[in-house]
């Protein structure tokens, strides 16, 4: 079942990247993010796996597919890119995952850099204290830069919307 899961997040990721119709590209994401829930479900993080679904599948999706709706005609195909920037891209791609491979494969000591926020078991009084949390291991202030940058996000669209 990992390997189902795990091979239908590559696929419909390459998808989600590729297609040029932006409600196609929307789907597959939804797609993406609710294969990525199951997979939160088989590692039995049940509770990561309902904050995927809700959050991220849920609105974050409903979200981008109004954004879409309100700026563009559903049915408009993306322009098709040129040489030089499919180039540019390809060589920007292979650039990042010789830097990437060198990150995990030359360097053995890089993943024992990493610490992590608490030892022992994991609870969810653990889990609210570190997504609440401002201290050092804390994400309130990550979650709130990220709300604001969508609702940003959400208003720049109406804006475009409005405009027409």
């Amino acid at each position: 079942m990992y390997w189902i899961i795990v091979a239908s997040i590559i696929i419909f990721s390459i998808l989600t990247v590729t297609t040029r119709r932006i409600l196609r590209a929307a789907t597959y994401l939804l797609f993406t993010l609710f294969a990525t829930a199951g997979l939160y479900f088989k590692l039995d993080y049940e509770f990561l796996g309902a904050v995927q679904i809700a959050v991220y599948a849920g609105g974050i999706v409903v979200l981008v597919v109004f954004s879409i709706l309100l700026t563009t005609k559903p049915g408009d195909a993306s322009s098709q890119l040129t040489s030089r920037r499919r180039l540019f891209g390809g060589v920007a791609s292979a650039l990042a995952l010789a830097g990437l491979g060198y990150a995990v494969v030359a360097r053995p000591d890089f993943w024992s850099t990493f610490s992590r926020p608490f030892d022992g078991d994991f609870t969810m009084n653990h889990l609210g204290e570190v997504l609440l949390g401002t201290e050092k291991f804390g994400y309130l202030l990550p979650f709130e830069a990220v709300s604001v940058l969508l609702l940003a996000c959400i208003i720049g669209g109406v804006v475009i919307a409005r405009k027409r």
